[in-house]
């Protein structure tokens, strides 16, 4: 009977850090996704597809700069392994270095936040938020076929 209940209190056990796991893997990806589709209408702006709107670029801002901060708390030992994820080990092997290219983006956004005025300051500014998701791409994300 006691071997029943320790089997099924391990199995309890591995099904909960199964569930959390992939539930931070989901709630990264989300934060990733909300990231991305703010980034489209800057996108457009920049190559002037799409008209500047400053109110756009203040709420895509604000996303640029709350979700990075979020985003990297989401990555405890436990999700290395996870599946349908694109992290990098390195993001576990350098966890220090991710987190201060989280913290780097969001204070470009916030600093973004306050210099971009009209579209001139605007050209001149995204670029330097927008750098910041390349660079840990690069470093951290697996790349896509």
């Amino acid at each position: 009977m006691k071997r029943t209940l320790f089997v099924a209190g391990l199995l309890a056990l591995g099904a909960t850090a199964a569930i959390s796991q992939s539930d931070v893997v989901t709630q990264r990806q989300a934060l990733m996704k909300e990231m991305g589709a703010q980034t489209r209408p800057i996108g457009a702006m920049m190559r002037g597809q799409e008209a500047f709107d400053l109110a756009k670029v203040q709420a895509s801002l604000k996303v640029l700069a709350e979700n990075p901060k979020k985003f990297v708390t989401l990555f405890p030992e436990s999700s290395k392994n996870a599946e349908k994820t694109e992290a990098l080990p390195s993001i576990w092997e350098n966890k220090a270095k991710f987190e201060s290219y989280g913290m780097k983006a969001s204070q470009d956004a916030q600093t973004a936040m306050t210099t971009i005025k009209d579209e001139a300051s605007f050209k001149t500014e995204m670029p330097k938020v927008l750098q910041n998701c390349g660079t840990c791409h690069n470093e951290f994300r697996k790349k896509s076929s």
